[in-house]
C-alpha cells in the first residue's frame, strides 16, 4: 500500500512514533516514500518500529535537553538531510482540577508538550531547515481552544503548543511551513478509558457518526508535509469528526466530558 502523498528522496523524524498516532503517522509518510526516523522512550518499541518501517530510530524523552541534538545528528549521519520534523509525544499528566495541581507536573507538562518541540524545531532549523527548508507539524489537539473537566494543564499546554505553531510559523517562513493537526477523540490505548466503555454513545453525538482512527490523523499530516499543502503555514487542521460543530448536530451531552468527570486519574502518556 502506497501513499498519494509523494515524499520520495525525503526525511522525516516522528517523535513519540512507536504507538498509537505517532505509529500511524510514521507509517503513513514512510508509504509515501519518506525515510523515517523514529523516537521514543521504550528501547525495543523503537528497534521494532524502525525495522517495520525500514528506517532508523533513537529510543529517550524529548523531555531530555540533549535529546533534539542527539536526534539531529543521527539523522543527519544516517540520511545527509531533515525535511520534516512531525512533534508528536506528549503527556496528558497531570490530571485534575488545576487548583490541586502539583507545581513539579505542571512543569513537566510544558516540557514535555511545549518546550521539548521547540527544541527540536531549533535543532532541526539550524542544522539544515534554515538553508534548505521543510516543514514542521505540532500535534495539538481539538481541546486547546476550549476547557473540559480536570484536563486543564493537558489543555492549556496544548493551548501554548498551537500558539508557538503560529508564532514559528511566522518566524520561519519563508522557507519552512509549520502547522499543527488537532485530533479529537481517536481509538488509541491511552484514550482507551474514554471511548471504550460507550463507544457508541460517543459515536453518537459526533456527526461523522464514529471516533476517529490513527490513520484519519495520519494522513492529515501527510498532506501538510506534503507538496500538496505548499501555501499552507500558521495552520490548525482539525481532525475531530465535527466535535467542534456537534451543538448544531444534537442537543445531547457530550459523553467524552461525562467520562473525564467520572475518570480518577488519566492513563499516562
Amino acid at each position: 500500500m502506497s501513499s498519494s502523498f509523494g515524499l520520495a528522496g525525503r526525511t522525516a523524524v516522528v517523535t513519540g512514533a512507536t504507538r498509537g498516532i505517532g505509529r500511524a503517522i510514521a507509517g503513513e509518510l514512510a508509504a509515501a516514500g519518506a525515510r523515517v526516523c523514529v523516537t521514543g522512550r521504550d528501547a525495543d518499541a523503537v528497534r521494532r518500529t524502525a525495522a517495520e518501517l525500514g528506517g532508523i530510530g533513537l529510543a529517550g524523552s524529548v523531555a531530555d535537553p540533549g535529546h533534539p541534538r542527539e536526534l539531529t545528528g543521527l539523522v543527519l549521519r544516517e540520511y545527509g538531510r531533515i525535511d520534516v520534523v512531525v512533534n508528536n509525544a506528549a503527556t496528558n499528566q497531570p490530571y485534575g482540577p488545576l487548583m490541586a495541581v502539583d507545581p513539579e507536573a505542571w512543569r513537566a507538562a510544558f516540557a514535555v508538550n511545549v518546550e521539548a518541540p521547540l527544541r527540536l524545531v531549533q535543532c532541526a532549523w539550524h542544522a539544515w531547515l534554515r538553508e534548505h527548508g521543510g516543514a514542521v507539524v505540532n500535534i495539538c489537539t481539538e481541546g486547546a481552544e476550549h476547557v473540559g473537566p480536570h484536563v486543564g494543564a493537558y489543555g492549556t499546554s496544548k493551548a501554548a503548543l498551537l500558539h508557538l505553531t503560529r508564532q514559528l510559523a511566522g518566524e520561519l517562513a519563508p522557507r519552512v511551513r509549520v502547522n499543527s493537526v488537532s485530533p479529537g477523540l481517536v481509538r488509541t490505548d491511552l484514550a482507551r478509558f474514554v471511548w471504550e466503555p460507550g463507544e457508541a454513545e460517543v459515536a453518537a453525538g459526533l456527526p461523522a457518526g464514529r471516533i476517529g482512527e490513527p490513520e484519519d490523523v495520519a494522513r492529515a499530516v501527510a498532506w501538510l508535509v506534503s507538496d500538496a499543502a505548499a501555501w499552507i503555514t500558521g495552520a490548525d487542521l482539525l481532525v475531530d469528526g465535527g466535535t467542534r460543530v456537534r451543538a448544531a448536530y444534537s442537543s445531547a451531552g457530550y459523553a467524552v466530558h461525562d467520562r473525564l468527570r467520572g475518570a480518577h486519574h488519566l492513563p499516562g502518556a
